[in-house]
């Protein structure tokens, strides 16, 4: 397996790595590939990712170049892709899944299609894929611009949906496409996914399959634990609570944690909190709601009573102080926000519609 290959296969032209990484690109999905690129052809026997909070306080994490290669290699595997097929990368390489679909197609020699993430997809109109990883919010957008079932889905041979829970409205319509579809159990310490379970088709069910070398156990608590080849400690404990059927076989019933899975970004409502504690006066935190795309929706709930002027005032505020898909999707006022006995905000007795 070769880690680094002189040549990439881009858009179908063979391309010298070092060219790639030092050329003047004005595609925002094309300088972030070169930045990452450079990142993997460094000197550095290890890449840098930010964790997601699922296994404790968001950090920044070095994960072995070699470790990420074997899980990018599980995947070629197991979906048989080989050299020259032609692979959809649409998620943004800052994070976890979109770096590994850049190390697969390293490794594996395949042809990356490279697009914006916010892409409106309909270039599937006329072009082909073997492969493609995307998060639901990106399937729902092409089912939804497509003229009828499929239409475009289907120039895709097999779609990996990952980064969040798949909902259920968006695998009851996945079962009307011919594309083969999976949902993915990940997370960046485990360097993306380390279980897959099928959507629609023949063996579709609710239980995820762990790739080769991987098998899983129950805590005292009934939190997932992962044993995989790599992981610097065994075995890696998760906060998502999961019901066996075997070492290998697993179902998710639910999370442990306040972790907010948003458009397949995992957010932690404290770290959201604490970039705006110091611009709203009031009690106030940071949870989520249901959304038929994005599996989940962030708002800012409030104390105070709901007016214009304060909610465009809340709006400028998180506009100028957080990242764009840290940005609360609605505003809601309450009259009081509950708090333990300590006085921290209890989320669990917070009740919104």
């Amino acid at each position: 397996m070769n880690l680094f290959p002189e040549y990439i296969r881009l858009k179908g032209e063979r391309i010298p790595a070092e060219s790639f990484i030092h050329g003047n690109h004005t595609a925002e999905c094309e300088r972030e590939l070169a930045a990452f690129l450079k990142e993997w052809y460094s000197g550095d026997h290890f890449i840098e990712a930010k964790t997601s909070g699922s296994t404790g306080t968001p950090k920044i994490i070095r994960l072995e170049k070699d470790f990420v290669a074997q899980s990018a290699q599980r995947t070629l595997q197991f979906f048989q892709l080989k050299s020259g097929d032609r692979v959809l990368q649409c998620l943004s390489v800052k994070y976890i899944a979109g770096k590994l679909m850049m190390v697969r197609a390293l490794i594996g020699d395949l042809d990356l299609f490279a697009v914006d993430p916010a892409t409106d997809f309909e270039f599937l109109s006329k072009e082909r894929f073997r492969f493609a990883a995307m998060v639901p919010q990106q399937v729902s957008k092409i089912l939804d611009a497509e003229y009828s079932p499929g239409a475009w889905l289907q120039n895709l041979e097999q779609l990996l949906v990952g980064g969040s829970a798949v909902p259920q409205s968006l695998e009851e319509r996945l079962q009307n496409v011919p594309t083969v579809c999976y949902s993915s159990y990940a997370m960046t310490e485990t360097a993306t996914h380390i279980a897959l379970r099928k959507l629609n088709g023949d063996g579709a069910d609710e239980f995820y399959r762990c790739l080769e070398d991987i098998r899983v156990q129950l805590s005292k608590d009934s939190s997932l634990q992962i044993f995989m080849p790599g992981l610097a400690e065994q075995p890696l404990q998760t906060t998502d609570l999961a019901s066996l059927e075997d070492e290998k076989t697993f179902r998710i019933l639910g999370r442990s944690d306040n972790t907010i899975i948003s458009g397949g970004i995992k957010f932690s409502p404290e770290q959201i909190e604490k970039k705006l504690e110091l611009f709203i006066s009031v009690p106030f935190l940071i949870t989520s709601l249901p959304h038929e795309s994005l599996g989940e929706q962030l708002v800012l709930v409030v104390e105070g009573k709901d007016s214009e002027a304060e909610s465009k005032r809340l709006t400028e505020i998180y506009r100028h102080k957080l990242d764009k898909f840290e940005q609360p999707r609605r505003i809601v006022f309450v009259s009081e926000i509950p708090k333990t006995v300590s006085g921290k905000p209890y989320r669990k007795g917070l009740v919104i519609q």
